[in-house]
Order: C-alpha cells, then sequence, then structure tokens
C-alpha cells in the first residue's frame, strides 16, 4: 500500500502541472481584459504602467512560470512564516489579484471558514442521512420507506439547487418570516442568542446542500446494497447462523461501500466548488461568490488559483478513495 500511494503521489505531480498549464492557456484564450474598467480619462502611459505593474507586458509563459513558483514556492514559505514567525518569503512577490490588490490567498482565507460551516455541514449531514436510507431502502424493498426515499430522492436530485433555495426561501422567509433569506457572514457567535441566528441562517442553505448529496448517494448505495444482497457469501454468513444485523451491516453495506467511496470522496471537492450557485442564492460570502466575482471582474489570478485549488482537491480524493479501496476490501491489493 505504501508504494501503491508513493507511486500514485510521483504521478500525480506531472499530472497536476498539466492540469495547472490548461488552466493559463484557457484563461489566456478567454476574452476581456482587465484594464477595461479604468476610467477612460487615465492618460495611456499611466495604462501601460498598470499593465506593467501587473505584469501583463510579459510573454505567456513568463507569466505562467513566474504564478507556477508564487504557487508552488512562494505561498507555503508565506504559510511557514505566519505559523513559525519565520522570515523566509518577507522580500518575495506574491500572487495578486487585480481586483483588490491583495495576496490571493489571504482572501481564500478569508472565505473558507463561511464555505466550510455552510456547505461542509450540508455534505456531512447529507452523506449522514443518505447511507442509513440507502441501506433501509434496499433491505426492505419496494416497502413504504423504500417508495418514499425513492421519491424525495428524485426530487432532490432532479430539482436544481438554485431553485428548491429560492422555493425555501419564498416559502420560510417570505410567507412564513421564520428564517433569514440572506446569510449575515459578519455575524459574530459570542452568545445563546448570536448562536440561535447563526443556526438559523444556515438551516436552508445546509438544506439545499444536503438534499441534493443525500439525493445521489442514497440511491447509488441503494443500487449496490441490491446487488450485493443476492450475493452467495450473503446466503452463507446467514446459514452460518449470524444474525441480521451482523449480515447486512458488517458483510453487505462493507462491501457495497467500495463504489459508493468514490461517489463521496469525488464529492467532497464540490465543497468548494459545486455550491457556488447556492452560495449565490442566499448571499454566502464564500469561495463560490469569490469566484464569480474574480469571474466577473476578469481577476485572473483569482479564478486561476481557485480553479487550481479545486483540480487539487479532485485529484487528491481520487488518490484517497483508491487508499480506501484497500482498507473496505481485503481482496484488492496494490502489490
Amino acid at each position: 500500500m505504501f508504494t501503491y500511494t508513493l507511486r500514485r503521489l510521483l504521478i500525480a505531480i506531472p499530472t497536476v502541472l498539466v492540469i495547472s498549464l490548461v488552466i493559463f492557456m484557457l484563461l489566456e484564450l478567454a476574452p476581456g481584459d482587465p484594464m477595461s474598467d479604468v476610467p477612460l480619462t487615465i492618460p495611456p502611459e499611466v495604462k501601460a504602467k498598470m499593465r506593467e505593474a501587473l505584469g501583463l507586458d510579459q510573454p505567456s509563459w513568463v507569466r505562467y512560470l513566474l504564478w507556477l513558483k508564487q504557487f508552488m514556492w512562494v505561498e507555503p514559505l508565506h504559510l511557514l512564516d505566519h505559523w513559525f514567525g519565520t522570515a523566509y518569503a518577507a522580500d518575495m512577490q506574491r500572487v495578486i489579484s487585480w481586483q483588490t490588490r491583495s495576496p490571493v490567498t489571504e482572501l481564500i482565507a478569508q472565505r473558507l471558514p463561511q464555505t466550510l460551516w455552510v456547505v461542509g455541514m450540508g455534505y456531512v449531514i447529507g452523506v449522514s442521512i443518505a447511507i442509513p436510507i440507502g441501506v433501509i431502502s434496499a433491505y426492505r424493498q419496494y416497502s413504504w420507506f423504500d417508495q418514499l426515499g425513492t421519491f424525495v430522492s428524485m426530487v432532490g436530485f432532479s430539482v436544481p439547487t438554485f431553485f428548491t433555495g429560492v422555493l425555501l426561501i419564498v416559502v420560510f422567509s417570505v410567507n412564513l418570516n421564520w428564517l433569514p433569506s440572506i446569510y449575515d457572514t459578519t455575524l459574530v457567535v459570542d452568545s445563546w442568542d448570536s448562536f440561535i441566528r447563526q443556526v438559523k441562517q444556515m438551516i436552508m442553505p445546509v438544506a439545499v446542500l444536503a438534499l441534493y448529496n443525500a439525493a445521489q448517494i442514497s440511491r447509488f448505495l441503494r443500487a449496490t446494497m441490491l446487488d450485493n444482497l443476492g450475493q452467495d457469501y450473503v446466503r452463507t454468513a446467514r446459514a452460518k447462523g449470524l444474525t441480521e444485523k451482523i449480515v447486512v451491516l458488517l458483510h453487505v453495506l462493507r462491501n457495497s461501500m467500495i463504489p459508493v467511496v468514490t461517489v463521496i470522496a469525488l464529492g467532497v471537492p464540490s465543497i468548494f466548488a459545486g455550491a457556488i450557485i447556492t452560495e449565490q442564492v442566499f448571499k454566502v460570502n464564500g469561495l463560490g461568490q469569490l469566484l464569480i466575482n474574480a469571474i466577473q471582474s476578469n481577476d485572473l489570478p483569482m479564478v486561476q488559483t481557485l480553479t487550481f485549488i479545486f483540480a487539487v482537491l479532485i485529484v487528491s480524493f481520487n488518490l484517497l478513495a483508491d487508499v480506501i479501496y484497500g482498507v473496505l476490501d481485503p481482496r484488492i491489493r496494490y502489490d
């Protein structure tokens, strides 16, 4: 397992580099100019100096290598300086946002807690709900619970999140006036009342994301559970006198989780990338809204960095899913 993991990590390095090059070239081909929002009264020579300050006067390959150095080397050094009080990267240029003229990683760090609280909580709750629903639906196939779970899952997976979010806002915010429709990112939880306000404003966005994630994972787990319930090893386990609880939860569920791990692991990067629309609907000031604002303002360093981080997360959780396969199924060996 260690050799396989090390080999996959070595393969992931050129993969990530190729992904970074593709992202950079795609953004280079995208229309738009960061100087387009500059007032027309500014003289051309001043605009030229502004372009030079942003590094836009350099060739594409020079800007790509500079960004790669800043992201792979300078930013980690700044993180080490922040943790340990050193000054390794004190004079090194960081990845700067064209829109705010601030370091990109600092802006991402400011928005990350909001995304983790709302979108991450929605994913955790969705997975926690999906697993028991999938198990019970498969074990009691065609029962009223299975029929209800199938209906709710189909609705949750088919209806887009922006429609579900707007529907909840109309019902619980406009008509009933129970929950706030806009997420207050400036709220500081320092008392019981502020904690209640925080919970109330998280209910709707978390419910929207949890419903969508639970619908997908529960249907997939139900299908794999049904495939395994009819296998010979299940009949053998029952013939040995094992209880139904042990058969279903220890044998069937463990084997059924092997393909589901892929769905869950690859869904983790969606915590950062897949809830962009939901964050826009509820005005959650997270990474999704940061990416949308960067695209609208043609802030290429911010868009490039966020997109690359999402790609790295996908590659990393692919590797994690492969490692978990060997833990769940002893038959899988990577020698």
